[in-house]
């Protein structure tokens, strides 16, 4: 009986098919009630079906669910809520021209009369935020608000619901440093009431931070299941992947930078609003290494990458792309780029690389397709379509290699994969990504990684953008930070100093939307607290807090 009050879900012997894919085989697990429990594993092991079970999106085969000790028929996410159970998903289930207060409300009117609903409602949903710090704007429209506070609105809906079990599923996946914080602050909170949350997860780090136990999944069974206390980031890694798996830089790789191929030149842009997102900005990219930039989305990253790839022209700036110059406002579009040996990876791949509805073949020809392999006086060629995508999932491991699965059937990490091997396969001079491992799990990070690295020991060069700091340090050549406010520290080898010494190899670009320093790589103590600190205050005071 203590084992029951203890447990707030119990899955035995879960089997769930789809075809002759076997996605569970006899899982069964254990949740303790009032505890963060992290699921993690690759793409494709089974922890989105075993979690989609227990919100009854999916029913299995066969088992046995069990919520706070009683027998659970869950046929249906009505069956789900009634339970106590709520679901926050990875891409937000939200109606973005409603406010937030009726996105809560809808489907659960508690009154047929909206102008009473709306006024119970709020009531309700006040005290809710008051007591988790869950704070949104109410009437806000949902296209309005930052992700962060999106998320926070999903969490309110499901806890709005009753909800005793929430399921989080890769919920720090387009959160900022600072965001993640809050958030971390919140579930801590939301545990501390008595809530029982099951974290679906890539980063291991936060299972570390956050989670009392983890269990880790593959190819659709259960593993490892280990108390954090007695868990290790290496040791969940091996477990996920089933071999050791190797993250960091390769120190005995040396980058021989070469000529440069991309140089930008006071680059400014100014939004519809009136707001600088880059002002004065100069890089330069060279054969032969990675770039990274680091930093919380919204600085300018992500407009810089555009601006480069030839998706937005800028206000004001020059362009070199190899032998060829470009000026504002006659820019460079992307048809161009790819024909002068520049790809992009775009930092939302649902949105901009790929089409969810296409075929896979459909979508790894996208931007390609009039290419003379592909297209003959006019006519597409789908036969050559379809073998040429057939050897890109060979050689990109691209998991089903089904030519024929539509785009929104592979999960983020192949799909991930799917853009690299569209990008990747013709050998580009120039490559901009952005967020490269963004939803993926750690064997595909890995071999994303190895992927980036080649095409730099191959004379390509490399821009990476992405909010990870560790993924940064550990692809990239040179580092350039950014964020709103400048003049604070350089950074070098050593550490941290003035912003105003500035040696032969550190070069400033100060504009409103922020600073960027450029320094060789180094994983020393000092290097990163200095890099953690510049990036982002938050983000190094999660860090701090966590390491003591």
């Amino acid at each position: 009986m203590a084992d029951a009050e203890l447990t707030a879900v119990r899955m035995t012997g879960i089997c769930k098919r789809f075809g002759a894919v076997a996605a569970n085989a006899d899982v069964s697990l254990r949740v303790a009630g009032g505890t963060v429990h992290g699921i993690v594993g690759e793409n494709g092991a089974g922890k989105s079906t075993l979690m989609s079970i227990l919100y009854g999106f999916y029913q299995a085969d066969s088992g046995q669910i069990e919520v706070f000790g009683q027998p659970a028929t869950i046929r249906n996410a009505d069956d789900a809520i009634a339970l106590g159970i709520g679901m926050v998903h990875q891409h937000f289930m939200l109606v973005e021209t409603l406010s937030a207060l009726d996105n809560v409300m809808l489907g659960a009117e508690p009154h047929w009369l909206l102008q009473r609903a709306d006024s119970q409602v709020r009531v309700k949903l006040e005290a809710l935020m008051q007591s988790t710090g869950l704070h949104i704007q109410l009437d806000s429209l949902v296209a309005d608000l930052p992700v962060g506070d999106r998320q926070r609105l999903e969490i309110l809906k499901a806890l709005y619901r009753g909800a005793k079990i929430l399921i989080l599923d890769e919920p720090t996946a387009v959160l900022t440093p600072q965001e993640t914080t809050q958030l971390f602050g919140v579930l801590g909170r939301l545990r501390a009431q008595g809530t029982t949350i099951l974290l679906i997860t890539h980063k291991l780090k936060e299972v570390m931070a956050l989670c009392d136990v983890v269990t880790v999944m593959r190819a659709g069974q259960v593993v490892q299941d280990v108390a954090i206390a007695q868990a290790s980031i290496e040791g969940l890694a091996q477990a996920m992947v089933g071999r050791k798996v190797n993250m960091g830089r390769a120190a005995d790789v040396q980058a021989t930078a070469g000529e440069v191929l991309l140089q930008a030149s006071h680059l400014g842009v100014t939004d519809n609003l009136g707001v600088e997102r880059l002002k004065d900005v100069n890089l330069s990219l060279r054969a032969g290494e990675i770039v990274g930039i680091a930093g919380v989305s919204g600085n300018g990253q992500s407009e810089l990458i555009d601006v480069l790839a030839g998706l937005l022209v800028p206000n004001t700036g020059q362009l070199r792309l190899l032998s060829t110059e470009f000026a504002s406002p006659h820019w460079l579009d992307p048809s161009r780029a790819r024909a002068l040996g520049l790809a992009h990876v775009p930092e939302d791949r649902h949105a901009r690389a790929l089409v969810m509805a296409f075929a896979a073949w459909e979508s790894a020809v996208l931007g390609y397709d009039d290419l003379p392999d592909y297209t003959h006086h006019g006519w597409m060629h789908h036969a050559q379509m379809r073998q040429a995508t057939r050897q890109m999932m060979e050689r990109f491991d691209v998991r089903p290699p089904d030519p024929e699965l539509l785009s929104s059937k592979f999960s983020g990490g192949n799909q991930q994969k799917l853009v690299l091997s569209r990008e990747l396969g013709r050998a580009p001079k120039v490559l901009l990504v952005g967020q490269p491992t963004r939803g993926v799990d750690i064997g595909a990070i890995e071999f994303i990684y190895s992927q980036l690295r080649a095409l730099r020991q191959a004379g390509c060069a490399v821009l990476v953008v992405s909010s990870e700091l560790d993924e940064i340090l550990a692809l990239s050549d040179r580092v350039l930070p950014r964020r709103r406010r400048a003049g604070d520290c350089r950074l070098h080898r050593g550490g941290a100093g003035p912003a105003d010494d500035r040696g032969p190899d550190m070069t400033l670009l100060q504009g409103s939307s922020g600073l960027m320093m450029r320094t060789p790589p180094t994983t020393s103590p000092v290097f990163m607290s200095s890099l953690y600190s510049t990036v982002h205050p938050a983000a190094w005071a999660l860090a701090s807090t966590k390491a003591s």
